[in-house]
């Protein structure tokens, strides 16, 4: 299959992108989903410098590598998101502990985002929302409707001009449904689409590792809402409840075998990947295949070069005829 199978970089961001490159490189990856951080994919600078993003573009395929989208959603979850103290790691140091001049900073940046990555000759971003209705997931204390109401009109009010931004510059921003979002499950996915009122640059990142673990079924996901999938993250997940593991985590570190489910490394989880692929090509979806580690359990250089086989054995074609058609007369 034609499908660039590529790596996100969020969860490698402590190396310079000359390394990450080398090490993605060998393995034989097609590509890199750049992060919209300053040494991986400098959003002012690529927004007003044309050089730089040449510059950029040449080292990627000095290593035969390709970018097919960036992924903005660290960024994105300060917009949505009501201030806490963990908003601050993903700001620079002078914002820290402000929330509204974070939120500013913030707009800013996605507002310059599209202009970026269309410099940079890439048309999709993939990022979070944020969710200012996120603490009210359980409702107690009592949450009324016109509290979620008011949050989701929250939401419409901040994206909406940025949305028409991406629009005007031809790039589309591919929402990860993602618990701590807005949208966060089937439904609340639904509501987000009406909401927004279908807006022409709203798409979605699909993962099905967030919604599993939820108890909602990724297939069901992909076949209501496939036609709105335009970017696909690999990451699996792991669902263990033994009558002591609980579905929140129970305030434990991710890895540990006394949560009730833990991500997990591309084939080593319970995410049915083969029939994924399946509904995306009766779609006709020819975009990246991302692999996103996130396995506290697995060295994380085994496990993308084991994930990467992966996704080639995943990574196959439709048939292009009928299996019976060879005994018509």
């Amino acid at each position: 299959m034609t499908r660039p199978i590529t790596l996100a970089t969020g969860q490698w961001a402590d190396l310079e992108l000359k390394e990450l490159c080398k090490i993605t490189s060998s393995i034989g990856f097609d590509g890199l989903e750049l992060m919209t951080m300053d040494h991986l994919f400098n959003v002012d600078r690529a927004s007003r410098d044309q050089q730089y993003c040449d510059s950029l573009r040449q080292q990627l395929q000095d290593y035969h590598l390709d970018c097919y989208a960036v992924n903005a959603a660290l960024t994105g979850q300060c917009v949505g998101d009501n201030w806490d103290p963990r908003l601050d790691h993903f700001v620079p140091d002078r914002y820290k502990g402000k929330p509204e001049e974070i939120r500013r900073w913030a707009i800013e940046q996605m507002m310059k985002t599209p202009a970026a990555c269309k410099n940079f000759g890439v048309d999709t971003v993939c990022g979070f929302l944020g969710s200012p209705i996120w603490s009210y997931f359980y409702s107690f204390p009592q949450t009324s409707e016109e509290m979620i109401k008011e949050g989701f009109r929250k939401i419409k009010e901040l994206w909406t001009p940025i949305f028409d931004e991406f629009h005007l510059h031809g790039v589309r921003f591919a929402f990860e449904v993602h618990p701590a979002e807005i949208a966060f499950d089937y439904w609340s996915t639904k509501r987000l689409f009406e909401e927004l009122e279908d807006h022409p640059a709203f798409f979605l990142n699909f993962d099905p590792s967030h919604l599993l673990w939820q108890g909602v079924d990724p297939l069901v996901f992909l076949q209501d809402f496939g036609h709105k999938v335009i970017h696909v993250h690999l990451k699996d997940v792991a669902i263990t409840l033994d009558g002591r593991n609980g579905l929140l985590g129970s305030h434990l570190p991710f890895g540990q075998s006394r949560r009730g489910w833990n991500f997990r490394s591309l084939g080593r989880g319970d995410v049915d990947f083969e029939s994924i692929v399946r509904i995306l090509n009766e779609r006709g979806y020819h975009g990246p295949l991302s692999i996103e580690w996130e396995d506290n359990g697995m060295d994380r250089l085994e496990g993308i070069e084991e994930a990467f086989r992966q996704a080639q054995a995943l990574n196959f074609s439709p048939s292009n005829l009928d299996f019976d058609a060879a005994m018509k007369n």
